[in-house]
């Protein structure tokens, strides 16, 4: 398997107080597959993404990648936040080149370098404000140099945190639709956390969906039998589109109705 999160637990610690967040996570994630996880806030998808990044420990378990554990940060794993995260100094174009000369400074030349980020910000449709300053741009694009930054770095696996979160309806809509696009192209594999049930079913292969805090465990994992490439109007009448849709959210209606009666 690709990517393996092997019994994960998490359980956070403040002086005599701790928090079990998450209990007995275990996920096998497929070379080029699109996973979401979804769940009601506070049920620990943020954590799970963390530690699979590298920024946060687990208390029992591992996250193997490749047939190697990885429990730092690394290139190999790279994540695009729901805020973009652009150092705000930089240009959009040493935004991305500032990762690129990260990780490439050894094997590519100068001038490869330079033409590798202006290739990952070609890929986003970003070249046009390349000697812009992220206050100069706006969220959606800021998102979008975001993506550019973590798919410069060639990672093999993308990571993205409500990454469409904190736009609009209609750049959200954009945005899903750049990254299945971009998801088609290159072939990557992407864990999408979410709380936004049709992202999840328009852009996954599976579904993962959470259990309520604390100690939240995998409760479902739905498969998404839809084609690629997808076109958002043609799956709203699709039967498999709506069938996938009404399983996710009487998953998290009835966690929800548990929450609320206890």
């Amino acid at each position: 398997m690709y990517l393996k999160i092997d019994h994960v637990d998490k359980t956070f610690q403040r002086g005599s107080q701790s928090t079990e967040v998450l209990r007995g996570i275990t996920l096998d994630v497929a070379k080029g597959e699109y996973v979401s996880i979804i769940g009601h806030s506070g049920c620990g998808k943020s954590t799970l993404l963390n530690i699979v990044a590298g920024l946060t420990d687990a208390t029992n378990g591992g996250v193997i990648l490749e047939g190697r554990q990885v429990d730092t940060p690394g290139p190999d794993r790279a994540v695009v936040f729901q805020n973009h995260s652009l150092l705000p100094w930089l240009t959009v174009y040493d935004n991305v080149r500032l990762a690129v000369d990260k990780v490439f400074r050894k094997t590519k030349s100068r001038a490869e370098r330079d033409a590798w980020t202006l290739h990952n910000l070609d890929l986003v449709q970003m070249v046009h404000a390349k000697d812009k300053r992220p206050a100069e741009i706006s969220g959606g694009m800021k998102q979008r140099v975001g993506i550019a930054r973590a798919l410069a770095m060639e990672p093999k696996v993308l990571l993205l945190d409500e990454p469409f979160g904190a736009l609009d309806a209609l750049t959200r809509a954009n945005l899903q639709e750049t990254v299945m696009a971009l998801h088609q192209k290159l072939g990557n594999t992407v864990m999408m956390i979410t709380h936004d049930v049709d992202e999840a079913v328009l852009l996954s292969d599976r579904i993962v969906m959470m259990t309520n805090g604390p100690a939240a465990k995998i409760g479902e994992v739905l498969e998404v039998p839809l084609a690629h490439p997808r076109k958002r109007l043609d799956l709203v009448s699709d039967p498999a589109y709506i069938k996938c849709r009404a399983a996710v959210l009487k998953f998290l209606y009835e966690r929800h109705r548990y929450v609320e009666a206890a």
